[in-house]
């Protein structure tokens, strides 16, 4: 089985049986180290850098640390496998998410903070498939991003009344 198109997709699934699988058609194999990457990757639901994953798995008072060089190689071949995806951040510096057993949804990003907003809006959904059928396209999936100001940064910061505000 070599087309990653025939990769299971059924959400039954765990994340290491379907990072398993994609190993296989790589001649690689599951490793303790891409293991436990794994489960730490999905011990939460939280967007998360690489930087972040190696703190984390460094922290570790167990024998289950792990090299740097193998989360980032891990992180690689979870994006390949359809686990994760990556969501550009304005600062330049990406965030991963759960891609696999997660519902689809989109993004807006903040341009000052970087605050990272999930939605899901059915009508663009809608949207998007009309435009596919219409184009003969068909299509796997989407990925929205939009980018702009959140309303913190909008307000700005809250200034205390001044006393030169009092006279």
């Amino acid at each position: 089985m070599s087309d990653l198109s025939q990769l299971t997709t059924d959400p039954n699934f765990s994340p290491v049986e379907k990072f398993r699988e994609f190993l296989v058609t790589r001649n690689l194999r599951i490793t303790r180290e891409r293991e436990v990457i794994v489960f730490e990757v999905f011990s939460d639901h939280e967007h998360f850098d690489t930087d972040e994953i190696v703190s984390r798995l460094g922290n570790r008072t167990d024998s289950k640390r792990v090299s740097r060089a193998s989360v980032y190689r891990t992180l690689d071949l979870m994006v390949q496998a359809g686990l994760l995806r990556k969501v550009a951040r304005p600062n330049g510096r990406e965030v991963y998410e759960h891609d696999y057993g997660y519902p689809q949804h989109d993004h807006m990003i903040c341009d000052k903070c970087g605050e990272l907003i999930e939605f899901h809006n059915d009508e663009i959904s809608d949207l998007i498939e009309k435009i596919a059928s219409r184009e003969g396209f068909l299509r796997t999936g989407h990925r929205l991003e939009v980018y702009g100001t959140c309303e913190s940064c909008r307000r700005g910061p809250r200034r205390g009344v001044s006393k030169l505000d009092m006279i």
